[in-house]
């Protein structure tokens, strides 16, 4: 369950300006029944040329990921993006809040692309600008405004990175928000933090990684008045976690990494820290998608994994390290389907639109919007010592 409406947006026909990922996907896509659309992505691209520039996030299926000049996580994507700027085009197989990171960074000559605007983050859209807005203003009601810090997670929209930018926050990834949290920390005398959007991240990093206890955390709700915490409860707190989550990581359950103990002799569980904190609490390793690729790498051969993280990537793991047992943490199937919403027609709809002189779906972050977020961007990059990989 989410803890907000999404309507559905088949193939990307639809409209929610309100969305993280905004409007619809207008065109025709070619039929995914097509025998030649592998064909002609590759003849697309080999038409383009240099002048685009493909990025595949690692949850991206495999009929999309074969045609990524580079795969990554969000915010090495959007800094290799960054790093290309005879790319006239980036086509970003990925979601929207990682597309207008994208453009955040990259050259004013640069135009990139996201080939079914469809594709969000349901994350993303669990905190929307007005909600946090209403919040910051409860914050200033409860005379503790002048004392918080907001600090939002890669996995949120362009306004949110910029409302955090024109409030002295920052953003963070999944491998460096405890530097983040310790920076944040050291802004003010007492200081809090609004941390946002994702309430397992923040939890999971200041028990875990800053020596916090769940009494210095509560739940901003903002479906409840007040976020459903009162005055006392909020000047008591260090950290205010908003209610929000991922819809991949939070089905991972404790009884799941219990069961297959009992099956899997020595099995070692490796999870992302957006899972339940009851669930990291259980593993035997936590960190952001890139700490888990190179743990498997550099995995002895014969050991065995479960591994808490989107589907198709734990499945991509298991072809490339056939001499490791590497098991799904859950029961079911859990891909990321925003992520899923990119697909080979889509692909060759993009590419093919380019070749032909017309830019399909390009995100374009406004000019205040990007100078803010920039801000919120530019504090993390300048954090010590850590890699910034999300």
């Amino acid at each position: 369950m989410t803890t907000v409406d999404l309507p559905l947006l088949p193939l990307g026909h639809g409209r929610d300006l309100s969305a993280e990922r905004g409007v619809e996907c207008p065109g025709d896509l070619p039929p995914a029944s097509d025998p030649d659309l592998v064909a002609r992505a590759q003849a697309a691209k080999e038409a383009l040329g240099d002048r685009v520039f493909v990025l595949g996030h690692h949850y991206q299926r495999d009929e999309v990921i074969q045609f990524a000049d580079v795969t990554g996580d969000s915010f090495k994507l959007a800094r290799e993006a960054a790093a290309r700027p005879e790319a006239e085009y980036i086509v970003f197989c990925g979601v929207h809040f990682m597309a207008e990171s994208a453009d955040i960074l990259t050259g004013p000559g640069q135009q990139v692309v996201l080939p079914d605007l469809a594709a969000g983050c349901s994350m993303a859209d669990m905190a929307r600008l007005a909600q946090v807005e209403d919040a910051w203003d409860a914050l200033t009601e409860a005379g503790i405004a002048d004392s918080v810090v907001p600090v939002t997670y890669m996995n949120s929209s362009a306004d949110i990175k910029a409302f955090c930018g024109r409030n002295g926050g920052a953003v963070c990834t999944s491998s460096n928000a405890d530097v983040a949290l310790e920076w944040a920390f050291e802004q003010k005398p007492d200081a809090k933090v609004l941390f946002l959007p994702d309430q397992h991240l923040g939890r999971n990093t200041a028990i875990l990684k800053m020596g916090m206890t769940l009494e210095d955390c509560v739940v901003w709700d903002p479906r409840q008045p007040n976020g459903g915490l009162t005055a006392d409860q909020l000047r008591d707190a260090r950290m205010i976690l908003w209610k929000g989550h991922c819809s991949v990581h939070g089905r991972f359950s404790p009884d799941v990494v219990d069961d297959l103990r009992a099956t899997i002799p020595g099995v070692q569980v490796l999870v992302h820290p957006e899972c339940q904190h009851e669930v990291v609490l259980k593993a035997d390793l936590v960190g952001s998608t890139e700490f888990i690729i190179k743990t498997i790498e550099a995995a002895p051969a014969g050991s065995s994994w479960a591994i808490g993280t989107e589907l198709n990537l734990v499945k991509r793991l298991a072809a490339d390290h056939p001499d490791k047992h590497i098991a799904f943490l859950d029961k079911t199937v859990c891909y990321c389907s925003t992520m899923n919403r990119i697909d080979l027609p889509h692909l060759v709809w993009a590419l093919e639109s380019l070749v032909g002189g017309t830019v399909v779906n390009r995100i374009e972050v406004d000019p205040e919007t990007e100078a803010q977020a920039k801000v919120a961007l530019q504090r993390m990059l300048d954090l010590p010592g850590r890699s910034h990989k999300d």
